[in-house]
């Protein structure tokens, strides 16, 4: 992720004094669970405007799964995660962050092993991934994960940072008559939308490290049991063969993912209820 300092250089004057007023409004922006203040520019209104189109046409361009009994899966799944944002949110006095988030999950069929979760609970779980998953509580740490990044508006800091570094801080409504193209392309990868691993990946560690964080709590308080995080982390592993190293991906490795998610385990439990 760049860092402010680093955004700062491909900033010109004149955008650069709309940027620092812009500043001054999000600075109290916290991610929720971890309270680290966070870069977002971009007005929740666009963005999930944005993200009602992008959803649309990924489903128009995609198979929908028709296997009902993994349908009702990622459905009854996704829905229970759903609540216990819901009901997280409002007891931390962050409802105003979700209120206008209109939930819905599809399965596609697609080999890849991924999911991923747009701005307003829009939700793609691919059947490629159901193997690793293998139970409602695999799929609840996959899912749990994914709406974490949602929720801690991980995707609108990379939007932010893409706008700024490729087009000169212009806002997303600019972007998207001037540089259409170019703007989708930057939602995709902000989003992870068809990201393998080795490419340019969505997250940086920081943010990876906060969605595992906040899917164990939203897992605990849906009714699953975040120790199942391990295992689903370990059959990853397993499943997914040579790997770059480390340092050069954005993601933790899966020994330090598992090993950081083991010492978020008895905080996540304080919320577990079967």
């Amino acid at each position: 992720m760049l860092s402010l300092r680093g955004i700062i250089r491909f900033v010109t004057p004149p955008v650069w004094v709309a940027l620092t007023v812009m500043l001054v409004l999000v600075s109290c922006a916290k991610v929720p669970m971890t309270g680290r203040s966070q870069l977002n520019l971009i007005p929740s209104s666009e963005m999930l405007s944005m993200s009602e189109s992008q959803y649309g046409d990924f489903l128009k361009q995609n198979k929908i799964s028709n296997d009902k009994a993994a349908t009702e899966q990622v459905h009854r799944v996704g829905n229970h995660i759903k609540d216990a944002v819901v009901s997280y949110m409002d007891s931390q006095g962050m409802g105003a962050r979700i209120k206008d988030y209109k939930w819905e999950m599809n399965l596609v069929e697609s080999k890849e092993v991924n999911a991923w979760c747009m701005p307003g609970g829009k939700v793609v779980v691919y059947t490629g991934i159901l193997p690793v998953t293998k139970t409602d509580a695999g799929l609840a740490v996959v899912l749990g994960h994914e709406i974490g990044h949602a929720i801690a508006q991980h995707g609108s800091e990379r939007m932010t940072e893409g706008l700024v570094a490729q087009m000169g801080g212009v806002a997303l409504g600019e972007a998207l008559k001037k540089r259409p193209a170019q703007t989708q392309q930057l939602w995709m990868q902000a989003f992870g939308v068809g990201a393998q691993y080795g490419a340019l990946l969505p997250f940086s560690r920081l943010q990876e490290s906060e969605a595992d964080k906040i899917g164990l709590v939203l897992m605990a308080k849906a009714g699953y049991d975040p120790n199942e995080a391990v295992s689903f982390w370990q059959r990853m592993h397993s499943s997914a063969g040579e790997k770059p190293p480390e340092l050069m991906s954005t993601h933790p490795s899966d020994e330090r993912r598992i090993a950081d998610i083991k010492k978020e385990i008895p905080e996540a439990m304080k919320y577990y209820k079967k």
